[in-house]
């Protein structure tokens, strides 16, 4: 009687596992090669947008490479690029959060306000605005995770109450930076690089430096990734979910205090109208970057390349002559083809 298991084939040599996988991987088409590679390196594909983006918009405008339009589109990036750091932490989790923009402009209010209207040192108003940051991720991941509500319904509700106290703290009035302590407007302080770069944005790279660290080499970033990839799973393997999904909120939070203190050194005072687009943007530059919205999947790097493809489109778009209106079009257009490539990368897992 045969063993219909056994690999060993009478004719010839056994066959491995090895073997059969490098036969399923010859089988598989072009496009499935790719598939896989886009799966394992996440910000490859951000990486190839980029280079071709800055490639056109330099053939179109020659101006667009000038070290002053490059120095100008890393200081819009450096705002989208915390805010969108946060925003990743978030979505990691399988969760999102609609409400960074109103939070940051929150926070900068508050910081404007205790500075200027209160007469604290600057110091004092920043750890103040850091507070206000950490408090909105605080309500946002106890709504979450105490009452078990959706996060996108959260999010929503909370910009909505956000973007009322922020209106009612400022009474409507911008904060000249005139009126604020120099460390409160350093962050807009800029100095020679081959370009000219602005504290902010070292700040910023800063912050991705750290948040990558911590995602990839300790257990809380471990945990982020399981609880994102499967919450269920994570719990029965001891991780405390609801604990883990609390504290991204709280970084996150802490995060968009940051962009909120850059904010105000690029804007040079604090303003209730500032960074209007902010959600969709950080939205578009974590989603273009790599991250899944499904969660589990992505990395800071992949964020970081697509908060530069949405300033360098943005700036692209604007050089060609192009209205506002077409570059929000362009961006919208880069969120659905993105969200479309993600779909396509996770069939991979199936």
């Amino acid at each position: 009687m045969s063993d219909s298991t056994s690999t060993v084939d009478p004719a010839g040599p056994p066959t491995s596992a090895l073997h059969l996988a490098d036969e399923f991987i010859a089988r598989q088409t072009p496009a499935q090669r790719v598939r896989s590679v886009l799966y394992r390196y996440p910000a490859l594909s951000p990486a190839l947008v980029l280079l071709v983006s800055v490639i056109i918009f330099g053939v179109i405008n020659p101006r667009f490479l000038a070290p002053n339009n490059l120095s100008l589109i890393t200081q819009q990036v450096a705002v989208i690029g915390i805010l969108s750091l946060a925003q990743t932490l978030v979505i990691l989790t399988a969760g999102i959060d609609l409400a960074v923009g109103a939070a940051m402009v929150l926070s900068s209010i508050v910081i404007g306000n205790a500075a200027a209207g209160m007469g604290m040192p600057g110091i004092v108003a920043l750890l103040i605005g850091l507070l206000a940051g950490i408090l909105t991720g605080v309500i946002n991941g106890f709504l979450v995770t105490r009452l078990n509500l959706p996060p996108f319904i959260v999010t929503l509700g909370t910009l909505s109450i956000f973007t009322a106290l922020m209106l009612l703290l400022s009474n409507g009035t911008t904060v000249q930076g005139l009126n604020l302590p120099d460390i409160i407007t350093w962050t807009g302080t800029t100095f020679h690089l081959g370009v000219d770069i602005t504290f902010g944005v070292l700040l910023m790279l800063l912050l991705y430096i750290i948040t990558a660290f911590a995602l990839g080499r300790t257990a809380w970033g471990r945990h982020v990734y399981a609880v994102g990839d499967d919450p269920e799973a994570a719990r029965l393997s001891g991780i405390r979910v609801n604990r883990v999904l609390l504290s991204v909120y709280i970084v996150a939070g802490a995060i968009v205090a940051v962009a909120a203190w850059v904010q105000i050194g690029r804007d040079f005072g604090s303003s209730p109208n500032a960074a209007v687009d902010a959600n969709l943007n950080a939205i578009t530059a974590v989603v273009i970057g790599g991250t899944s919205l499904f969660g589990g999947r992505g990395n800071v790097w992949g964020t970081l390349l697509g908060a530069l493809i949405v300033g360098v489109f943005r700036n692209g778009l604007a050089l060609a002559g192009l209205d506002v209106l077409y570059q929000t079009l362009a961006v919208g257009i880069l969120v659905i083809v993105a969200v479309s490539i993600d779909q396509w990368i996770r069939k991979v897992r199936k």
